[in-house]
Protein backbone atom coordinates (compact mmCIF):
# COMPACT_ATOMS: atom_id res chain seq x y z
CA UNK A 1 0.00 0.00 0.00
CA UNK A 2 1.28 3.41 -0.81
CA UNK A 3 1.19 6.59 1.12
CA UNK A 4 -1.81 8.80 0.02
CA UNK A 5 -0.79 12.14 -1.08
CA UNK A 6 -2.70 14.05 1.83
CA UNK A 7 -3.34 12.66 4.97
CA UNK A 8 -6.68 11.96 6.57
CA UNK A 9 -6.96 14.26 9.27
CA UNK A 10 -9.03 12.37 12.64
CA UNK A 11 -10.21 15.73 14.98
CA UNK A 12 -9.69 15.52 18.81
CA UNK A 13 -13.36 14.26 18.80
CA UNK A 14 -13.50 11.14 17.19
CA UNK A 15 -10.23 9.48 18.87
CA UNK A 16 -9.77 8.60 22.12
CA UNK A 17 -5.98 10.13 22.60
CA UNK A 18 -5.56 12.64 25.75
CA UNK A 19 -2.58 14.58 26.79
CA UNK A 20 -3.52 13.38 30.31
CA UNK A 21 -1.73 9.81 28.31
CA UNK A 22 1.17 11.44 27.16
CA UNK A 23 4.54 12.21 29.15
CA UNK A 24 4.91 15.70 30.28
CA UNK A 25 8.12 16.44 28.76
CA UNK A 26 7.05 15.00 25.40
CA UNK A 27 4.58 17.57 25.95
CA UNK A 28 7.34 19.72 26.29
CA UNK A 29 8.96 19.20 23.24
CA UNK A 30 6.17 19.43 21.46
CA UNK A 31 4.79 22.81 22.65
CA UNK A 32 8.66 24.54 22.50
CA UNK A 33 8.70 23.32 18.74
CA UNK A 34 5.31 24.76 18.13
CA UNK A 35 6.12 27.90 19.87
CA UNK A 36 9.25 28.61 17.64
CA UNK A 37 7.52 28.18 14.66
CA UNK A 38 7.96 24.34 13.57
CA UNK A 39 5.79 20.99 13.12
CA UNK A 40 6.17 18.78 16.32
CA UNK A 41 4.40 15.51 15.42
CA UNK A 42 4.43 12.20 18.21
CA UNK A 43 4.66 9.71 15.73
CA UNK A 44 5.36 5.78 15.46
CA UNK A 45 4.38 3.51 18.39
CA UNK A 46 3.94 5.71 20.98
CA UNK A 47 1.00 7.09 18.87
CA UNK A 48 -0.05 3.39 18.35
CA UNK A 49 0.08 2.45 21.80
CA UNK A 50 -1.92 5.14 22.99
CA UNK A 51 -5.19 4.06 20.57
CA UNK A 52 -4.33 0.51 21.96
CA UNK A 53 -4.90 1.69 25.47
CA UNK A 54 -1.50 0.97 26.49
CA UNK A 55 0.67 2.73 28.30
CA UNK A 56 3.78 3.67 25.58
CA UNK A 57 7.26 2.56 26.71
CA UNK A 58 8.81 5.59 25.13
CA UNK A 59 7.53 8.83 23.33
CA UNK A 60 9.15 9.88 19.68
CA UNK A 61 8.48 12.95 17.86
CA UNK A 62 8.93 14.29 14.29
CA UNK A 63 9.25 17.63 12.93
CA UNK A 64 10.46 19.73 10.33
CA UNK A 65 13.35 21.43 12.54
CA UNK A 66 16.79 20.27 11.17
CA UNK A 67 18.76 18.54 14.46
CA UNK A 68 20.95 21.42 14.80
CA UNK A 69 17.69 23.45 14.76
CA UNK A 70 16.56 21.57 17.75
CA UNK A 71 19.90 21.44 19.72
CA UNK A 72 19.97 25.26 19.79
CA UNK A 73 15.90 25.33 21.16
CA UNK A 74 16.67 22.44 23.99
CA UNK A 75 20.04 22.97 26.23
CA UNK A 76 19.49 19.48 27.41
CA UNK A 77 19.99 17.86 23.79
CA UNK A 78 22.29 16.16 22.15
CA UNK A 79 22.80 14.73 18.43
CA UNK A 80 23.58 11.38 18.24
CA UNK A 81 24.31 8.76 15.07
CA UNK A 82 26.54 8.73 11.95
CA UNK A 83 23.82 7.04 9.36
CA UNK A 84 20.59 9.40 10.67
CA UNK A 85 21.21 12.58 12.98
CA UNK A 86 19.17 12.31 15.63
CA UNK A 87 18.22 14.78 18.60
CA UNK A 88 17.76 13.69 22.09
CA UNK A 89 16.37 15.60 24.70
CA UNK A 90 17.19 14.45 28.13
CA UNK A 91 14.65 15.08 31.27
CA UNK A 92 16.89 12.57 33.64
CA UNK A 93 16.52 9.14 33.17
CA UNK A 94 13.33 9.66 30.10
CA UNK A 95 15.22 10.34 26.34
CA UNK A 96 12.05 11.84 24.14
CA UNK A 97 13.79 11.76 20.77
CA UNK A 98 13.24 13.74 18.07
CA UNK A 99 13.70 13.03 14.12
CA UNK A 100 13.52 15.30 10.93
CA UNK A 101 11.26 14.88 8.72
CA UNK A 102 12.93 12.50 5.56
CA UNK A 103 12.13 12.16 1.86
CA UNK A 104 11.67 8.75 0.45
CA UNK A 105 12.23 5.85 3.03
CA UNK A 106 14.77 5.29 5.47
CA UNK A 107 14.21 3.51 8.53
CA UNK A 108 11.77 4.25 11.05
CA UNK A 109 12.79 6.57 14.00
CA UNK A 110 14.61 4.32 17.01
CA UNK A 111 15.13 1.71 14.37
CA UNK A 112 18.48 1.80 13.58
CA UNK A 113 21.32 1.84 16.50
CA UNK A 114 23.96 4.76 16.49
CA UNK A 115 25.93 3.76 14.45
CA UNK A 116 29.15 5.44 16.26
CA UNK A 117 27.72 3.56 19.60
CA UNK A 118 29.90 1.13 20.91
CA UNK A 119 27.92 -1.80 21.53
CA UNK A 120 28.93 -2.15 25.49
CA UNK A 121 27.23 1.59 25.96
CA UNK A 122 24.32 2.51 25.87
CA UNK A 123 20.87 0.47 25.84
CA UNK A 124 22.96 -2.58 26.14
CA UNK A 125 24.68 -1.83 29.72
CA UNK A 126 24.11 -2.67 32.48
CA UNK A 127 24.05 -1.42 35.87
CA UNK A 128 25.48 -3.08 38.82
CA UNK A 129 24.13 -6.33 36.96
CA UNK A 130 21.12 -7.04 36.35
CA UNK A 131 19.46 -3.70 35.47
CA UNK A 132 19.94 -1.77 31.93
CA UNK A 133 21.31 1.35 31.62
CA UNK A 134 19.44 4.12 29.73
CA UNK A 135 22.00 7.03 29.58
CA UNK A 136 25.86 6.86 29.88
CA UNK A 137 28.21 9.08 31.93
CA UNK A 138 29.30 10.40 28.54
CA UNK A 139 25.82 11.30 27.92
CA UNK A 140 25.33 13.28 31.11
CA UNK A 141 28.63 15.29 30.14
CA UNK A 142 27.14 15.94 26.72
CA UNK A 143 23.94 17.31 28.65
CA UNK A 144 26.12 19.29 30.85
CA UNK A 145 28.06 21.25 28.08
CA UNK A 146 25.38 22.22 25.80
CA UNK A 147 23.88 23.83 28.66
CA UNK A 148 26.14 26.35 28.12
CA UNK A 149 25.50 26.96 24.72
CA UNK A 150 24.00 30.26 23.38
CA UNK A 151 20.15 30.08 21.73
CA UNK A 152 19.75 31.74 18.45
CA UNK A 153 16.06 33.04 17.60
CA UNK A 154 14.57 30.09 16.46
CA UNK A 155 12.26 31.76 13.30
CA UNK A 156 15.39 33.43 12.21
CA UNK A 157 17.38 30.01 12.45
CA UNK A 158 14.53 28.58 10.99
CA UNK A 159 14.51 30.67 7.72
CA UNK A 160 18.48 30.55 6.89
CA UNK A 161 18.22 26.42 7.17
CA UNK A 162 14.91 26.20 4.84
CA UNK A 163 14.16 27.38 1.18
CA UNK A 164 11.67 30.01 -0.27
CA UNK A 165 9.40 26.96 -0.27
CA UNK A 166 9.29 25.65 3.20
CA UNK A 167 11.23 22.63 2.34
CA UNK A 168 14.59 21.88 4.23
CA UNK A 169 17.80 22.29 2.88
CA UNK A 170 20.67 19.61 2.64
CA UNK A 171 23.01 19.38 5.03
CA UNK A 172 26.39 18.62 4.75
CA UNK A 173 26.04 14.58 5.86
CA UNK A 174 23.02 14.48 3.45
CA UNK A 175 23.24 11.47 0.68
CA UNK A 176 21.66 8.38 0.37
CA UNK A 177 23.03 4.98 -0.21
CA UNK A 178 21.83 1.65 -0.79
CA UNK A 179 24.07 -1.58 -1.10
CA UNK A 180 23.71 -4.30 -3.49
CA UNK A 181 20.78 -5.95 -2.10
CA UNK A 182 18.71 -2.53 -1.65
CA UNK A 183 19.51 -2.17 1.55
CA UNK A 184 19.64 1.30 3.34
CA UNK A 185 23.38 2.79 4.19
CA UNK A 186 22.88 6.01 4.94
CA UNK A 187 19.54 8.52 4.62
CA UNK A 188 19.96 12.06 6.01
CA UNK A 189 18.09 13.71 2.76
CA UNK A 190 15.18 15.53 4.78
CA UNK A 191 11.98 16.41 3.71
CA UNK A 192 8.08 17.25 4.42
CA UNK A 193 5.62 15.12 6.43
CA UNK A 194 4.44 13.81 3.08
CA UNK A 195 7.46 12.40 2.34
CA UNK A 196 8.30 11.46 6.19
CA UNK A 197 5.51 8.61 6.07
CA UNK A 198 7.56 6.62 3.16
CA UNK A 199 10.62 5.88 5.94
CA UNK A 200 7.70 4.26 8.53
CA UNK A 201 7.65 0.53 8.33
CA UNK A 202 3.98 -0.66 8.88
CA UNK A 203 0.96 0.83 9.01
CA UNK A 204 0.10 0.75 12.40
CA UNK A 205 3.68 2.94 13.40
CA UNK A 206 3.07 5.71 10.83
CA UNK A 207 0.48 7.94 12.54
CA UNK A 208 1.46 10.92 13.28
CA UNK A 209 -0.67 12.86 16.72
CA UNK A 210 -0.37 16.87 15.60
CA UNK A 211 -0.03 19.11 18.97
CA UNK A 212 -1.26 22.06 17.40
CA UNK A 213 -4.83 20.64 16.61
CA UNK A 214 -4.42 17.57 18.86
CA UNK A 215 -5.48 15.92 16.08
CA UNK A 216 -4.24 12.55 13.88
CA UNK A 217 -2.58 12.25 10.65
CA UNK A 218 -3.61 9.07 8.78
CA UNK A 219 -1.31 8.83 5.22
CA UNK A 220 -1.53 4.76 5.42
CA UNK A 221 -4.93 3.36 6.88
CA UNK A 222 -3.21 2.76 10.47
CA UNK A 223 -6.12 3.58 12.23
CA UNK A 224 -8.23 1.01 10.19
CA UNK A 225 -5.50 -1.61 10.44
CA UNK A 226 -4.65 -0.86 14.61
CA UNK A 227 -8.71 -1.64 14.74
CA UNK A 228 -8.20 -4.91 12.60
CA UNK A 229 -5.52 -5.97 14.53
CA UNK A 230 -3.38 -5.88 11.48
CA UNK A 231 0.33 -5.66 10.68
CA UNK A 232 0.98 -4.15 7.00
CA UNK A 233 3.92 -2.99 5.67
CA UNK A 234 3.70 0.87 3.71
CA UNK A 235 4.68 0.00 -0.06
CA UNK A 236 5.72 -3.31 -2.01
CA UNK A 237 7.11 -5.93 0.99
CA UNK A 238 10.03 -7.29 -0.94
CA UNK A 239 11.21 -3.71 -1.59
CA UNK A 240 10.76 -2.89 2.05
CA UNK A 241 12.62 -5.56 3.39
CA UNK A 242 15.24 -5.22 1.13
CA UNK A 243 15.53 -2.07 2.25
CA UNK A 244 15.79 -2.85 5.97
CA UNK A 245 15.90 -6.66 6.43
CA UNK A 246 15.11 -6.09 10.32
CA UNK A 247 12.15 -5.47 9.43
CA UNK A 248 11.34 -8.96 9.11
CA UNK A 249 11.87 -9.47 12.60
CA UNK A 250 10.23 -6.29 13.67
CA UNK A 251 7.12 -8.14 12.14
CA UNK A 252 7.79 -10.92 14.42
CA UNK A 253 7.94 -8.63 17.44
CA UNK A 254 5.11 -6.78 16.53
CA UNK A 255 2.83 -9.79 16.37
CA UNK A 256 4.09 -11.16 19.57
CA UNK A 257 4.30 -8.24 21.39
CA UNK A 258 0.66 -6.70 20.21
CA UNK A 259 -1.72 -10.01 18.91
CA UNK A 260 -2.05 -8.26 15.39
CA UNK A 261 -1.69 -10.81 12.60
CA UNK A 262 0.47 -10.31 10.08
CA UNK A 263 -1.31 -9.02 6.78
CA UNK A 264 -0.34 -12.28 4.06
CA UNK A 265 0.70 -9.69 1.29
CA UNK A 266 3.30 -8.85 3.75
CA UNK A 267 4.05 -11.97 5.26
CA UNK A 268 4.71 -13.60 1.64
CA UNK A 269 8.31 -12.78 1.20
CA UNK A 270 9.73 -13.07 4.76
CA UNK A 271 10.82 -16.69 3.85
CA UNK A 272 12.83 -15.90 0.76
CA UNK A 273 14.28 -12.90 1.99
CA UNK A 274 15.31 -13.95 5.62
CA UNK A 275 18.73 -14.71 4.98
CA UNK A 276 19.40 -11.01 4.33
CA UNK A 277 19.82 -10.54 7.91
CA UNK A 278 22.97 -11.96 7.21
CA UNK A 279 24.03 -8.50 6.54
CA UNK A 280 22.74 -7.10 9.36
CA UNK A 281 25.69 -5.49 11.65
CA UNK A 282 25.66 -8.18 14.55
CA UNK A 283 25.67 -5.04 17.17
CA UNK A 284 22.33 -4.10 15.61
CA UNK A 285 20.82 -7.70 15.67
CA UNK A 286 21.96 -8.25 19.42
CA UNK A 287 19.83 -4.89 19.98
CA UNK A 288 17.04 -6.34 18.33
CA UNK A 289 17.59 -9.55 20.34
CA UNK A 290 17.51 -7.58 23.55
CA UNK A 291 14.09 -6.32 22.60
CA UNK A 292 12.40 -9.44 21.19
CA UNK A 293 13.02 -11.15 24.44
CA UNK A 294 13.41 -8.55 27.36
CA UNK A 295 10.38 -6.40 26.85
CA UNK A 296 7.41 -8.24 28.28
CA UNK A 297 6.82 -10.79 25.59
CA UNK A 298 9.81 -13.19 25.07
CA UNK A 299 7.73 -16.40 24.80
CA UNK A 300 5.59 -15.70 21.69
CA UNK A 301 8.61 -13.91 20.22
CA UNK A 302 10.54 -17.04 20.10
CA UNK A 303 7.06 -18.49 18.92
CA UNK A 304 6.86 -16.34 16.00
CA UNK A 305 10.43 -16.59 15.07
CA UNK A 306 10.19 -20.14 14.97
CA UNK A 307 7.29 -19.67 12.89
CA UNK A 308 8.89 -17.17 10.28
CA UNK A 309 12.02 -18.86 10.16
CA UNK A 310 13.59 -16.18 11.78
CA UNK A 311 15.48 -18.23 14.64
CA UNK A 312 17.67 -19.60 11.88
CA UNK A 313 19.04 -16.80 10.99
CA UNK A 314 19.52 -14.68 14.28
CA UNK A 315 20.37 -17.73 16.20
CA UNK A 316 21.31 -20.63 14.07
CA UNK A 317 22.95 -23.00 17.29
CA UNK A 318 19.55 -22.64 19.30
CA UNK A 319 17.33 -23.37 16.69
CA UNK A 320 19.03 -26.44 15.34
CA UNK A 321 19.11 -27.77 19.37
CA UNK A 322 15.57 -26.88 19.43
CA UNK A 323 14.68 -28.79 16.16
CA UNK A 324 16.32 -31.61 17.27
CA UNK A 325 15.14 -32.01 20.30
CA UNK A 326 11.94 -30.92 19.75
CA UNK A 327 9.54 -31.02 23.09
CA UNK A 328 12.42 -32.07 25.08
CA UNK A 329 13.54 -30.63 28.59
CA UNK A 330 15.74 -28.01 27.31
CA UNK A 331 13.03 -26.48 24.90
CA UNK A 332 10.90 -26.82 28.36
CA UNK A 333 13.39 -24.82 30.15
CA UNK A 334 13.76 -22.20 27.67
CA UNK A 335 10.12 -21.70 27.53
CA UNK A 336 9.38 -21.56 31.17
CA UNK A 337 12.52 -19.36 31.61
CA UNK A 338 11.04 -16.89 28.79
CA UNK A 339 7.86 -16.76 30.70
CA UNK A 340 9.22 -16.24 33.95
CA UNK A 341 11.41 -13.08 32.65
CA UNK A 342 8.09 -11.77 30.93
CA UNK A 343 6.66 -11.73 33.99
CA UNK A 344 9.00 -10.34 35.90
CA UNK A 345 8.97 -7.32 32.91
CA UNK A 346 5.25 -7.12 33.73
CA UNK A 347 6.29 -6.26 37.51
CA UNK A 348 8.68 -3.37 36.51
CA UNK A 349 11.45 -5.96 37.88
CA UNK A 350 15.14 -5.63 36.69
CA UNK A 351 16.35 -8.01 33.74
CA UNK A 352 19.13 -8.87 32.51
CA UNK A 353 21.05 -9.63 29.10
CA UNK A 354 22.87 -12.37 30.59
CA UNK A 355 19.99 -14.65 32.12
CA UNK A 356 18.12 -14.49 28.38
CA UNK A 357 21.41 -15.27 27.11
CA UNK A 358 22.10 -18.54 29.75
CA UNK A 359 18.16 -19.42 28.69
CA UNK A 360 19.07 -19.12 24.96
CA UNK A 361 22.27 -21.09 25.05
CA UNK A 362 21.55 -23.96 27.42
CA UNK A 363 21.37 -26.58 24.81
CA UNK A 364 24.05 -25.92 22.79
CA UNK A 365 25.81 -25.42 25.76
CA UNK A 366 24.91 -28.89 26.65
CA UNK A 367 25.36 -30.53 23.59
CA UNK A 368 28.89 -29.25 23.43
CA UNK A 369 29.90 -30.67 26.89
CA UNK A 370 28.31 -34.20 25.83
CA UNK A 371 29.96 -34.32 23.04
CA UNK A 372 33.60 -34.02 24.60
CA UNK A 373 34.91 -37.70 26.15
CA UNK A 374 33.25 -38.63 29.20
CA UNK A 375 35.46 -38.38 31.81
CA UNK A 376 35.31 -34.75 30.95
CA UNK A 377 31.89 -33.84 31.31
CA UNK A 378 32.72 -33.71 35.43
CA UNK A 379 35.13 -30.74 35.05
CA UNK A 380 34.18 -27.22 35.24
CA UNK A 381 37.00 -26.42 32.99
CA UNK A 382 34.68 -28.00 30.51
CA UNK A 383 31.49 -26.34 31.44
CA UNK A 384 33.71 -23.37 30.99
CA UNK A 385 35.14 -24.29 27.64
CA UNK A 386 31.46 -25.34 26.70
CA UNK A 387 30.17 -21.43 27.51
CA UNK A 388 32.84 -19.94 25.32
CA UNK A 389 32.15 -22.28 22.08
CA UNK A 390 28.34 -21.52 21.97
CA UNK A 391 29.05 -17.78 22.72
CA UNK A 392 31.72 -17.90 20.07
CA UNK A 393 28.67 -19.85 17.95
CA UNK A 394 26.43 -17.08 18.27
CA UNK A 395 28.87 -14.43 18.32
CA UNK A 396 28.99 -14.92 13.96
CA UNK A 397 25.43 -13.76 14.25
CA UNK A 398 25.27 -11.52 17.11
CA UNK A 399 27.77 -8.56 18.95
CA UNK A 400 27.58 -10.17 22.41
CA UNK A 401 29.49 -8.09 24.92
CA UNK A 402 32.08 -9.85 26.54
CA UNK A 403 30.46 -8.58 30.20
CA UNK A 404 27.51 -10.92 29.40
CA UNK A 405 29.66 -13.36 27.80
CA UNK A 406 31.81 -13.50 31.21
CA UNK A 407 28.56 -13.86 33.10
CA UNK A 408 27.00 -16.57 31.41
CA UNK A 409 30.39 -18.71 31.92
CA UNK A 410 30.21 -17.74 35.92
CA UNK A 411 26.49 -18.48 36.24
CA UNK A 412 26.88 -21.99 34.54
CA UNK A 413 30.20 -22.67 36.77
CA UNK A 414 28.41 -22.13 39.77
CA UNK A 415 25.61 -24.82 39.02
CA UNK A 416 27.74 -27.77 40.41
CA UNK A 417 29.26 -26.04 43.15
CA UNK A 418 25.55 -25.18 44.14
CA UNK A 419 24.66 -29.01 43.53
CA UNK A 420 27.78 -30.27 45.35
CA UNK A 421 28.49 -27.65 48.60
CA UNK A 422 31.59 -28.53 50.42
CA UNK A 423 30.62 -26.98 53.80
CA UNK A 424 30.96 -23.13 55.26
CA UNK A 425 33.33 -22.25 52.20
CA UNK A 426 29.94 -22.56 50.07
CA UNK A 427 28.53 -19.91 51.83
CA UNK A 428 30.52 -17.82 49.98
CA UNK A 429 28.75 -18.21 46.98
CA UNK A 430 25.63 -16.07 48.55
CA UNK A 431 28.23 -12.75 48.37
CA UNK A 432 29.04 -13.92 44.83
CA UNK A 433 28.16 -11.06 41.87
CA UNK A 434 26.19 -13.66 39.63
CA UNK A 435 24.61 -15.83 42.51
CA UNK A 436 21.36 -14.19 41.88
CA UNK A 437 21.39 -15.01 38.26
CA UNK A 438 22.81 -18.37 38.96
CA UNK A 439 20.36 -19.48 41.72
CA UNK A 440 17.70 -18.58 39.70
CA UNK A 441 18.87 -20.78 36.86
CA UNK A 442 19.37 -23.51 39.37
CA UNK A 443 15.83 -22.91 40.84
CA UNK A 444 14.34 -23.22 37.11
CA UNK A 445 16.75 -26.34 36.41
CA UNK A 446 15.63 -28.11 39.51
CA UNK A 447 11.95 -27.40 38.58
CA UNK A 448 12.55 -29.48 35.42
CA UNK A 449 14.62 -32.50 37.19
CA UNK A 450 17.73 -31.08 35.49
CA UNK A 451 19.07 -30.57 39.21
CA UNK A 452 18.65 -31.56 42.59
CA UNK A 453 15.18 -30.23 44.14
CA UNK A 454 16.47 -30.91 47.55
CA UNK A 455 19.23 -28.65 46.76
CA UNK A 456 17.26 -26.03 45.48
CA UNK A 457 15.51 -26.09 48.33
CA UNK A 458 18.42 -25.66 50.55
CA UNK A 459 19.64 -22.62 48.89
CA UNK A 460 16.51 -20.98 48.99
CA UNK A 461 16.37 -21.83 53.11
CA UNK A 462 19.97 -20.44 53.56
CA UNK A 463 19.07 -17.18 52.60
CA UNK A 464 16.17 -16.94 54.34
CA UNK A 465 18.45 -17.18 58.28
CA UNK A 466 20.57 -15.17 60.27
CA UNK A 467 24.41 -15.69 59.51
CA UNK A 468 24.98 -17.60 62.28
CA UNK A 469 22.07 -20.04 61.30
CA UNK A 470 23.92 -20.42 57.88
CA UNK A 471 26.88 -21.91 58.88
CA UNK A 472 24.71 -24.40 61.27
CA UNK A 473 23.18 -25.51 58.05
CA UNK A 474 26.14 -26.04 56.18
CA UNK A 475 27.96 -27.98 58.62
CA UNK A 476 25.17 -30.08 59.15
CA UNK A 477 24.73 -30.85 55.22
CA UNK A 478 28.66 -31.63 55.67
CA UNK A 479 27.93 -33.78 58.17
CA UNK A 480 25.05 -35.56 56.31
CA UNK A 481 27.03 -35.96 53.38
CA UNK A 482 29.67 -38.08 54.72
CA UNK A 483 33.45 -38.54 53.77
CA UNK A 484 33.41 -37.83 49.48
CA UNK A 485 34.07 -40.96 47.68
CA UNK A 486 37.28 -41.38 45.84
CA UNK A 487 40.82 -42.59 46.22
CA UNK A 488 43.24 -41.15 48.83
CA UNK A 489 45.94 -38.66 47.39
CA UNK A 490 48.74 -37.55 48.07
CA UNK A 491 49.24 -36.56 51.49
CA UNK A 492 46.17 -37.96 52.83
CA UNK A 493 43.25 -35.79 50.49
CA UNK A 494 40.91 -37.18 49.05
CA UNK A 495 39.95 -36.35 45.46
CA UNK A 496 36.74 -34.62 45.13
CA UNK A 497 33.59 -35.78 43.68
CA UNK A 498 32.99 -35.27 40.43
CA UNK A 499 30.95 -31.88 39.39
CA UNK A 500 28.45 -32.53 36.37
CA UNK A 501 27.70 -29.34 34.00
CA UNK A 502 23.90 -28.72 32.95
CA UNK A 503 22.51 -32.00 31.37
CA UNK A 504 20.54 -31.77 27.97
CA UNK A 505 18.10 -34.06 28.93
Amino acid sequence: MAPAAKPRVIPRAEHTISRSHISPNALRVLYRLKDAGFQGFLVGGCVRDLLLGMEPKDFDVATDALPDQVKRLFRNCRLVGRRFRLAHVFFGQEIIEVATFRAASAPSQGEEPLADADPEDGEAAELDEPELATESSGEAEDRDEAQDEASEPAVATRDRAFGREGRPLLDDDSERKFDETGRILRDNVYGTIDEDVWRRDFTANSLYYNIADFSIWDYVGGVEDIAARRLRLIGDPETRFREDPVRMLRAARFEAKLGFEIDPQTAEPIGPLRELLGGVPPARLFDETLKLFLTGHGAKSLEALRRRGLLAQLLPSVDSYLTQHSGGLVERLLMKGLANTDARAAAGRPLTPTFLLALLLYGPIAQIIESMPPEKWHEISAIVEACDRAVRQAQAHLAIPRRFSLGLSEMFSLQPRFEHPSGRRSLRLLTHPRFRAAYDLLLLRAELGLASPEMARWWTQVQEVPHEEQGRMADALAQAAGPRPGRPRPGGRRRRRGRRGPRAS
